[in-house]
Order: structure tokens, then sequence, then C-alpha cells
């Protein structure tokens, strides 16, 4: 059933992108003239397909992994001579520029449209108060300490932890002090410490532990919430709501030693006492072995933690109006652009582990899990992925758009094409590249599962 889950997360996320940009390429086409002959979602043959007055088939197609617009060009068939002047390679430089630059630009927009819209709705975040600082850390160095909530990195501002950990992201690897503002018992201070070149762990990459950082959590009590089907805790009997007092006599009083021990235990058999409804029982379960990131093998049987409320300190409203909510908008855009940017930037320079590098695998868990987290961490997830996509299509390689648009440029600079040949050199290279990127990816999606 979660495979399942996961593969319609992927569906409709990828649904849901690659229509905006194909609709970016189609919407400015058709107002440069162009006569636009297939906007299809999805690759392969058509399940679903209809006629505009125009001509213009919309498909659903079976291969639900991209999308494209099939416009009149003399370059893919022949063409009326009465239909010449509506194909896509008699049009200017401009225009052409224009229609390929027109799908990253829509991705930009729906992002902004997004988080416009996650910003006048309002939203509820974990806030960034400090809980454990690790000790000979940065963040030690720096004079952190638990209950300090911090408000602004370098200057900028940050609500919540995925802000902090998007400004460590961006520094990594980096010379230099990096500053945070922070504030105890209603007290502002300002608290700095040098980088000395801090740079993540290649495998296993976590911006805020390995600052020094541990997030103030509430209690979690060791309860099992939801329970993986035909996982080691299912097939043990365990359900939903069970507590767990004890691992082979030992007692747990929260849900992170209980992590610790079953972790600690890979192929091991473990005696649990478990407390169902008022009455104790005791439980056999073998925790199945699994490998992290880091290669290192860990217990798992299963079972996800039971929610429980956050304390209302813990908590912080995020809410602005329709007017307020447009440079807000712009702001996490921008925010959103660097991050991938100095990504890319720093992955060419070795300051980033290319195992960073995900493909249709990761996108697919990590959309299950924010639509399983909701609205605001799916539209959050949508409109990070949006900029990303738009970003990497603007890219100077050929056959992304960012490739197209250099070629025309070109063109327009000499007044002239480039010759066939060399475009086809040109074009060849790009796709050698596009190919070797999307083996590594899926390549490091395999490593992580």
């Amino acid at each position: 059933m979660q495979i399942v889950q996961t593969v319609l997360a992927l569906i409709v996320t990828l649904g849901i992108l690659v229509t905006i940009h194909e609709f970016g390429h189609f919407w400015v086409a058709r107002r440069c003239g162009v006569k636009v002959l297939r906007f299809s979602v999805g690759f392969g043959k058509p399940l679903y397909s209809r006629y505009d007055r125009h001509g213009t088939e919309y498909a659903v197609a079976a291969i639900p992994l991209g999308g494209y617009v099939k416009m009149l060009d003399e370059r893919e068939g022949p063409v009326p001579e009465d239909q010449r002047h509506q194909a896509f390679n008699t049009k200017p430089p401009g225009k052409r520029i224009a229609i390929a630059a027109a799908g990253p630009a829509a991705n930009f927009i729906f992002a902004i449209v997004a988080y416009w819209l996650l910003s006048v709705v309002g939203f509820s975040v974990m806030a960034p108060v400090v809980g454990q600082v690790a000790e000979n850390s940065i963040a030690e160095r720096m004079g952190l300490s638990e209950g300090m909530e911090i408000h602004e990195v370098d200057g900028r501002r940050v609500t919540s932890w995925r802000d902090i950990n998007m400004r460590l992201l961006e520094r990594t690897g980096e010379q230099g002090a990096i500053s945070f503002q922070v504030a105890e018992n209603d007290q502002r201070q300002n608290l700095s410490a040098d980088l000395g070149g801090w740079r993540l762990d290649e495998e296993a990459p976590n911006p805020l532990a390995q600052f020094g950082i541990e997030p103030l959590r509430p209690d979690l009590p060791p309860v099992l919430g939801e329970i993986v089907d035909a996982g080691p805790a299912a097939e043990a009997g365990l359900k939903t709501g069970d507590r767990i007092l004890r691992v082979s006599g030992e007692s747990v009083d929260d849900w992170f030693e209980l992590v610790e021990r079953i972790q600690a235990s890979p192929g091991e058999e473990l005696t649990l006492t478990v407390e169902r409804n008022g009455t104790t029982r005791e439980v056999s379960v073998t925790p199945a072995t699994a490998q992290t990131e880091a290669g290192q093998q860990v217990g798992r049987i299963g079972a996800g933690v039971s929610q429980v409320d956050w304390p209302e300190e813990l908590q912080r409203d995020v809410r602005y109006g329709p007017v307020a909510a447009i440079p807000q908008a712009f702001s996490e855009t921008w925010a959103d652009s660097r991050l991938t940017l100095v990504a890319i930037q720093k992955m060419f320079t070795g300051l980033l582990s290319p195992t960073n590098l995900s493909g249709p695998i990761t996108i697919a868990r990590v959309a299950e899990a924010s639509v399983s987290s909701g609205f605001e961490s799916f539209i959050r997830f949508l409109a990070y992925l949006s900029v990303s996509l738009g970003i990497l299509n603007l890219l100077p390689v050929p056959v992304l758009d960012g490739g197209q648009i250099v070629f025309y440029s070109v063109e327009a600079i000499r007044g002239k094409p480039l010759s066939e040949e060399v475009q086809g050199v040109i074009l060849r290279i790009g796709i050698l590249m596009i190919v070797t990127l999307m083996v590594f990816a899926l390549y490091n999606d395999l490593m992580r599962l």
C-alpha cells in the first residue's frame, strides 16, 4: 500500500510541475504566432486526448514522468506553405528565446503564487529553539545554549528550522564568520563564530546536527503510531497505540531511547514489554537489518511514533496580509533559487558531495512524506521543486531550455544559426551529460534505499 501511495505522490507531483512548465511554453508560443500541434502530459501513447478549435491536441500519455509541447516546425517535417508563417523555426530569435524561457518562468511564477497563498492562509511552524548543543562544535564556540530561540542567521530572518538549514547549507565549505541573532528571556543578542571551512558529512549531510544543534522538542513517549504492513512490528502483532515499557528487560523512557535500542539490534530477537488497553504483555520482535546513507547497519521494525501535541510555547503562527504576502513570496522564491544555485556551484567545486543529487525515487519518497504531513508541507515542497526545475532548465546545457536560449542568442548575434553539424555535435554532448546525470541520480536513489 505504501508503494502505491509513493508512486501516486510522484505522479501527482510531476504532473503538476510538468503541466505548469509546459503551459508556459504553450501560452507564449500561441502569443508569438506559433501553431501548437500537441500539448502532452506524459510520454508515449496517449491514454486520453482531445482537440481544440485551433487544431491543438491535448493528451495525457502513459508514462507520467515528463511532458512536452510539440510545435509546427520545418525541421520535424514538411509544413504547408500557407502555414509556414506559424512554424517555430521561421520566427525571429527573440520570439524563440521567449518561448524557450517561458517554461522556467512559469515554474518561478508558480512558486511565487504558492508562497503567497501559504503566507495569506497562514501556517504553524516549530519555533527554532535550541535544545542540546554538541561539545566542541561551532554552535558551542558561538555560545549557543539550551532555550535560545534563533531569529536571524547572517542578518537574514528565520522563522523555522527549515530556514536555518537552508542558511547553513549556503555556508558549507566557506571560511569567515557566521552570525546568529538569538533571544533568551526576552533579551536579544548577537553571536558569531568562525566557520573555518566547515563542511557537511558527504555520506549523510545534516546541517543542524553537524553544526552542533539539536532542536528543542517536546517529550515523545514510546507509543507506536503507524505500523508498516508486513514489517517486523506487524508480524509480531504490535498495534497502533501500544506503549513500549521495556526492551529485553531494560526500561525505556521515551521514543528516542526506544529507537536507539532497536537500531542497535539488527537481526537480534528482542522481547518488548507492551502496555495495551491497561494490560501488559510480552512480544518478541526481530528488527530487520537496514543500511543508512553512511553505510552503517541498523535495525528497524517498521513502526512510527504516535503523534503528540506540540506545546504552544514551541509553536509560531506565520501569517501575512494579501499585500504584505507579495514581497514575502518573492523573498521565499529567491531563497529557494539562491540555495539551488549555491548547491550546484558547490557540487562543481567539491564543497558539497554529488551524492546529494536526487532522482525520481527520492522525489517520490519526499512527495509522499510531504503529502502525509499536510497541505503546507506539500505546497512548500512543490514550490521548492518548481524553483529547482526552473533553474535546472535554464542551465546552458544543450537539449535543456537554457541550451536552446544560447543557440538562439548566438543566432541573433551572428545573424544566422550555427550549422546543423555543429548543433548536432553539441546536442549529442548535451544528451550524454543529461543521461549521465540521470543515471547518477538514480544510483544515488538506490543507495538511499
